[in-house]
C-alpha cells in the first residue's frame, strides 16, 4: 500500500507569500558561515543539513489523498485543491478505474473535483463513494453557472455513485474499506482503508474534544492498532479553546489519541492557512517533545507534506 499526500491544507488553498519565501531565504543566509562557502562539497554540506522547512513546504492546496493498493487499485480521498495535482500524475492504463471518498462536502474537500482532468475523459472509470445520498447533485450544483464555466454533464459518462453506510465494510479487491462519522459542523466520515493485514485511516475534520465519552470509545476502537493515521491538527490548544464546535484538533490532541490507540505513523493533517513552514514545523517538534515526555513508547510523528510518498 502507498499513500501519496495530493493536498494537506484546511479550509483554502494557501500558496506560499512573496514574504514568506524572503524569510526563508533570510534565514538561509544568516546561517552561513565562512566555512560553508570553501568547496562545492562544503555548500551541498551546508543545504542538506538546513532544517527542513527551510529547503522544502509542506504545500498549499487542499486535502487530497492517494492510496495505491499492492493489487492495483487507486483510491482518492477527498478532491480538494490537490487532485487538480494529481491530473499531471501519469495513470497506466490498469489505472484507469479511480475509487474516489469523500469524507465531506465543504469546499475545501470538493474545490478540485472540476479541475481533474480525468472526469472529463471517456477513457476513465470513476466510483465515487461517500454516506450522502446525494453526492452527484452536491458535485454537479458547483459546477453551475455562475460558479465555474463547464457543467456536470461534460464529465466522462463513466461515473458510478456508491452510498455507503456508516460502519459497514465494503470490498474494492482485496481492501476492505469503513467509514465512520466524526464531530464535525454538518458532519464528515473517517475512512480506514485495510489491505493484507495493514491498517491506513484517513480522519480529516474532527473535533476529538467535542466529541461525548461514547464517540471517543467508538473513535479509539475504530483507530486502534493503525499502521498509519492521517488526523486533522489544524488548531494549536489555544485557538482550540477559542474555537469550541468549529470541528478541528490539535497535535497533542492527536498524540494522545496516537498513543491510546497504538498507532505506529501518526501525519498531522488539515494545516491551518494562516500557518506557515516553519510554525508547522514547531508544532511537530511539539507533539514529539509531548509524546516522548509522557514516557510511553515511541512512534512516529510527522507533518503531512505534498509529494510524499508512505509504503506500508
Amino acid at each position: 500500500m502507498r499513500i501519496h499526500f495530493w493536498g494537506v491544507r484546511g479550509s483554502l488553498p494557501t500558496p506560499l507569500t512573496n514574504a514568506q519565501i524572503r524569510n526563508k531565504i533570510t534565514a538561509i543566509v544568516q546561517r552561513i558561515t565562512p566555512e560553508d562557502l570553501v568547496s562545492e562539497d562544503a555548500r551541498e554540506n551546508f543545504i542538506q543539513h538546513l532544517p527542513e522547512w527551510l529547503t522544502s513546504t509542506v504545500g498549499g492546496n487542499t486535502a487530497c489523498v492517494e492510496v495505491d493498493t499492492d493489487d492495483g487499485n487507486v483510491f482518492v480521498l477527498d478532491a480538494g485543491s490537490g487532485l487538480r495535482e494529481m491530473s499531471y500524475r501519469g495513470f497506466e492504463e490498469s489505472e484507469k478505474t479511480i475509487h474516489l471518498f469523500f469524507s465531506h462536502f465543504h469546499w475545501d474537500h470538493i474545490m478540485g473535483f472540476p479541475f481533474f482532468g480525468p472526469v472529463y475523459n471517456k477513457n476513465f472509470t470513476f466510483h465515487i463513494y461517500s454516506p450522502w445520498p446525494d453526492t452527484m447533485n452536491i458535485l454537479s450544483a458547483q459546477m453551475e453557472p455562475p460558479y465555474f464555466p463547464v457543467k456536470f454533464s461534460t464529465c466522462t459518462p463513466n461515473m458510478n455513485f456508491h452510498l455507503l453506510e456508516p460502519e459497514k465494510p465494503i470490498k474494492v479487491g482485496d481492501s476492505t474499506i469503513i467509514c465512520k462519522k466524526m464531530f464535525h459542523p454538518g458532519a464528515s466520515y473517517s475512512y480506514k482503508i485495510i489491505e493484507n493485514g495493514r491498517q491506513f485511516v484517513y480522519a480529516t475534520d474532527v473535533e476529538l474534544t467535542a466529541a461525548s465519552s461514547e464517540e471517543k470509545a467508538a473513535y479509539k476502537k475504530f483507530f486502534m492498532d493503525s499502521d498509519m493515521l492521517v488526523l486533522d491538527s489544524q488548531y494549536t490548544v489555544d485557538e482550540l479553546f477559542d474555537k469550541p464546535n468549529w470541528g478541528h484538533s490539535t497535535c497533542c490532541h492527536g498524540v494522545e489519541l496516537a498513543q491510546e490507540c497504538n498507532i505506529k505513523r501518526l501525519y498531522l493533517f488539515h494545516h491551518e492557512p494562516t500557518y506557515d513552514d516553519k510554525k508547522i514545523n514547531s508544532l511537530v517538534k511539539i507533539a514529539r517533545w509531548y509524546a516522548d515526555s509522557s514516557g510511553k513508547p515511541k512512534f512516529e510523528i510527522q507533518a503531512a507534506s505534498e509529494g510524499t510518498d508512505v509504503l506500508l
